[in-house]
């Protein structure tokens, strides 16, 4: 029987035992989504930045650049293949908020993590509900972005933090039934669950990013990277910018400054992305807890013979792949594999 940490604090310990014990794994499964954004932008901006300094000439030289719809056209070809990197890794770094989740019991019970790609396929062959509830939540996060809802969003967003955990370990609810289920485990719960939350923005993503940006500062790589960016800086129209800064009487922005702040920006970014399976793990356990703690999961009070939603998902996964040569027959099986012991 899996020994749990019933309380906040010892939840968060667990939950860095099982992602620091798996780091290495971690770390490269989330390498493509979190890189290949970085990649994707790189492919996009240079060629643009190339394109954008030989236009003058191409214009002068060859009159299919002086015909309005060929320029968007051939603008939209120079940036196509880094959009299309772009939008590859970003998703595979959405399918990763539902696939780590599926992760965890196996986790709990040997300690280790393996079958990345039949969690990720658990995920993937319910994409329709995994697109509306990204569609739902980025609707949430755009009326969040206005000043006047920030706190009330605030409040919102720690009731809906376990909507991943409920879609992956209850396949049969709906988007909106899992931010519902959500909702009502949070209920009671929310001082430790912000406490939880809390703890793990502070650390991964203020602590951490500022530590290793103070560290790039100091041996000298920030410096490299913002000499590396500062050519795209430049092409950037900040004359305007600095303009309407200074009717606010903000202080006019320079060039290498820009650099150097887009650098840590992204430094930032990158390292919170790769801490995704930390935060997705915290709210597993966070989930399990607090849905073992509810009346109708208690398998005391409730024994049925039918099989549980997840396991009849497991069936039909199995029933659909196991005549392929992608997946063992027995990696989907273990994948969605749950602990009956309490």
């Amino acid at each position: 029987m899996t020994k749990k940490n019933k309380t906040p604090f010892g939840i968060f310990i667990k939950a860095l035992e099982l992602y620091f014990s798996n780091f290495i794994q971690f770390f490269k499964y989330m390498s493509f989504p979190v890189l290949g954004q970085v990649l994707g932008l790189a492919v996009i901006f240079i060629p643009t930045l190339f394109y954008s300094k030989k236009l003058p000439e191409l214009v002068e030289h060859y009159k299919i650049f002086n015909d309005f719809t060929m320029l968007v056209l051939i603008s939209v070809l120079v940036a196509l293949p880094g959009m299309i990197i772009i939008l590859k890794a970003f998703w595979e770094y959405l399918v990763a908020y539902g696939a780590i989740n599926s992760m965890l019991d196996n986790m709990l019970k040997s300690g280790k993590v393996y079958d990345f790609k039949a969690h990720t396929e658990l995920i993937k062959r319910r994409t329709p509900s995994f697109v509306i509830l990204w569609l739902i939540l980025g609707l949430f996060g755009l009326i969040a972005s206005f000043p006047l809802f920030w706190i009330p969003a605030g409040v919102i967003g720690i009731y809906i933090v376990l909507v991943f955990q409920v879609f992956t370990y209850e396949p049969d609810l709906s988007p909106v039934g899992c931010i519902k289920k959500s909702v009502n485990l949070i209920k009671g719960h929310f001082p430790s669950t912000f406490l939880v939350i809390g703890l793990s923005g502070l650390i991964f993503w203020v602590l951490v990013p500022q530590i290793f940006n103070c560290l790039f500062e100091n041996i000298g790589l920030s410096k490299i990277f913002s000499n590396a960016v500062l050519p795209l800086i430049e092409s950037l129209p900040l004359t305007d910018l600095n303009s309407l800064l200074l009717q606010y009487g903000i202080p006019e922005l320079k060039n290498e400054d820009m650099a150097l702040l887009g650098v840590s920006s992204i430094i930032s970014q990158i390292l919170i992305q790769y801490t995704l399976p930390f935060r997705s793990l915290l709210c597993g356990l966070w989930y399990k807890e607090l849905n073992d703690s509810t009346p109708e999961s208690n398998p005391v009070k409730k024994k049925s013979s039918k099989k549980r939603p997840s396991e009849k998902l497991m069936e039909e996964t199995h029933k659909r792949y196991s005549g392929t040569k992608r997946l063992d027959k027995n990696i989907l099986k273990r994948a969605m594999e749950k602990d009956d012991e309490e």
